[in-house]
C-alpha cells in the first residue's frame, strides 16, 4: 500500500499571520491535527501541528497573540505519493513526528498522518484475515 492510498487529499492550509487560536479553531473544525503553512514571503512550505500549539500554550504563551509564523515547523520532511506506507512510517519514527506533507511535481497533493497509516494497515489486515 502506498502513501497515495492513505493520505488525506483535502489539506487545510493556513497563513503565517493566523494566531494560534485561529489555527486551533480551523484545525478543530476540520478535525485534523496539522495544517500546511503557506507563506508568500518565506520560501518553502511549513507545517503547524497540534503539538506546536500545545507547546506554546503549555509555555504560558497567549494563543490570541502568538502567530503561526513563530511556531510552525519549517524544516519539513516531504513524502512522495508512491512511497510505501512502510517508508512513510519509518520517516516519521526516525524524525519523531506524526505528519508528512505529500508533494508531487512541486505541489502539495496531500497530508499523511500516523493515524492514516494505522487505519490503512488495520483495514488491510481486516480484509486479509479469514472469517
Amino acid at each position: 500500500m502506498n502513501v497515495r492510498d492513505g493520505m488525506t487529499k483535502v489539506v487545510l492550509s493556513i497563513g503565517p499571520a493566523h494566531t494560534l487560536r485561529e489555527a486551533s479553531r480551523l484545525m478543530s473544525a476540520r478535525r485534523v491535527g496539522a495544517a500546511v503553512v503557506i507563506d508568500a514571503d518565506h520560501a518553502g512550505i511549513g507545517i503547524m501541528t497540534e503539538r506546536d500549539i500545545l507547546d506554546s500554550v503549555g509555555a504560558g504563551q497567549d494563543p490570541d497573540t502568538e502567530l503561526v509564523a513563530d511556531h510552525r515547523t519549517a524544516d519539513v520532511v516531504f513524502a512522495a505519493p508512491d512511497w510505501t506506507l512502510e517508508q512513510a512510517a519509518t520517516a516519521m519514527v526516525t524524525g519523531g513526528f506524526r505528519h508528512l506533507i505529500v508533494v508531487e511535481d512541486a505541489e502539495v497533493t496531500g497530508l499523511l498522518s500516523m493515524r492514516d497509516i494505522v487505519r490503512c494497515w488495520a483495514t488491510e489486515g481486516a480484509v486479509a484475515t479469514p472469517a
